[in-house]
């Protein structure tokens, strides 16, 4: 078939950032444990999380070090939920996959998926916390603050999410989920901090290129507040593609690291992941080629997408995949969507159907990378047009037609 021309585009997005990350989280550290009640030798635990904040090593290594100069003995729990396909080995793999090690920052990693139970909240739910965790002196929270992929409040991805679900492990998880996040996250946070053990949490925002923006320490007793105000200060600078409304949107790849769905959902459409509510935006078709393999395999958000190409497919894990999405009751995020014999017959496939509610013209397509990166992306030339119009994005050389090889991949994938 012929394909179209895809032009590279760019557009400008916010790059604020902190120049010293070590050095504006040392002096924050330090300032909170001048405040702080502990004493010599005690131990803390420090919670990480799977994805969402892209210097980790430098941040667990910095808080390390910082803890370590107080006197503290710090170690390293897994602070993901049901992540890891719910085991103590998978998680410490996870966090391995990010250098998350002893012999890289300084500190042992201990892993359990046991909890213990830490008390109810106002609706009678009770929650959990990660046994190690909360059998140790004190408590070290990292949470990166952003808009969640699953649901909207005033409190969203941050300190509490990672304090009541990261720390829940799978059975703190479940329960959340069951209950409804909005209103359980902030609940279940609450409970954990009742319990006196979280000596402090780092909370940072991200700009479209994952450098730290902002970057919080602060007690126990702030995390609501902290979350909520750094929540709207996240949602300023969050990318977006400059257009409301394709045919066709091809991401090159998915994955855990790069968005709790897969595929960030403020990107490519809230309404996907639910299946009703206003289309904004509205990218009509969606196709996706690729499992990132820091994934390993955890393909939860598949199912947002509507055509997925065999290679895709084959890199799925199950048994993690069903876990995470048995977990979050996210059922319908886990399943399979159309895929053909190739990314060549399944760009086909997808291309056909824009084309025919495009009525039979060039549709308005859009190609890039994953939804983290999106200051370089391809587009179709009506959605040149349109950009060059308006201002919202500048070319960044000559078109050229999807390429494939012998056996139907895509190449020249993004860069």
């Amino acid at each position: 078939m012929e394909w179209p021309i895809m032009v590279p585009m760019k557009q400008k997005l916010d790059r604020t950032r902190i120049d010293d990350l070590e050095s504006t989280l040392r002096a924050g550290i330090r300032t909170r444990l001048n405040s702080a009640k502990f004493s010599t030798g005690d131990s803390v635990a420090v919670g990480v999380g799977s994805r969402g904040i892209t210097p980790l090593v430098q941040v667990v290594s910095t808080i390390v070090s910082e803890l370590k100069s107080a006197g503290l003995k710090p170690f390293i729990v897994p602070a993901m939920g049901s992540h890891g396909g719910a085991t103590a080995d998978g998680q410490k793999a996870v966090l391995a996959e990010y250098d998350i090690v002893q012999s890289v920052v300084r500190a042992e990693v201990r892993a359990t998926m046991e909890v213990i139970e830490l008390g109810s909240g106002p609706s009678g739910q009770t929650f959990f916390g990660d046994a190690i965790a909360y059998h140790a002196d004190h408590i070290v929270v990292i949470g990166r603050v952003k808009p969640h992929t699953d649901f909207r409040s005033d409190i969203e991805s941050g300190l509490c999410k990672m304090t009541s679900v990261g720390l829940g492990k799978q059975v703190g998880a479940e329960r959340i989920h069951e209950m409804g996040l909005a209103e359980m996250v902030p609940e279940g946070a609450q409970v954990a901090i009742d319990t006196n053990k979280i000596l402090m949490g780092i909370a940072l925002v991200e700009n479209a290129y994952d450098e730290p923006v902002h970057c919080r320490v602060v007690e126990a007793a702030k995390f609501h507040q902290t979350d909520r105000e750094l929540l709207i200060k996240a949602k300023d600078i969050l990318p977006r593609l400059p257009v409301n409304h394709l045919h066709l949107l091809v991401v090159d790849e998915m994955g855990k690291n790069i968005s709790g769905a897969g595929m960030d959902t403020n990107i490519v459409g809230f309404w996907r992941l639910l299946s009703h509510g206003p289309k904004d935006p509205d990218f009509q078709y969606l196709a996706t080629l690729r499992l990132t393999e820091e994934s390993g395999g955890n393909a939860t958000g598949v199912g947002i997408a509507d055509f997925v190409s065999p290679n895709l497919v084959a890199s799925i894990d199950y048994e993690k995949t069903y876990m995470n999405g048995l977990t979050s009751l996210g059922i319908a995020a886990s399943k399979i969507p159309l895929h053909l014999t190739s990314d060549e017959t399944t760009l086909e496939a997808a291309y056909t159907a824009a084309s025919r509610i495009a009525g039979r013209s060039v549709p308005r397509m859009i190609r890039i990378k994953n939804t983290m990166l999106l200051e370089h992306f391809w587009a179709s030339p009506p959605v040149v047009t349109e950009l060059e119009e308006n201002g919202s994005a500048i070319k960044e050389g000559d078109g050229e037609p999807f390429s494939f090889s012998n056996t139907g991949e895509l190449v020249q994938l993004t860069n």
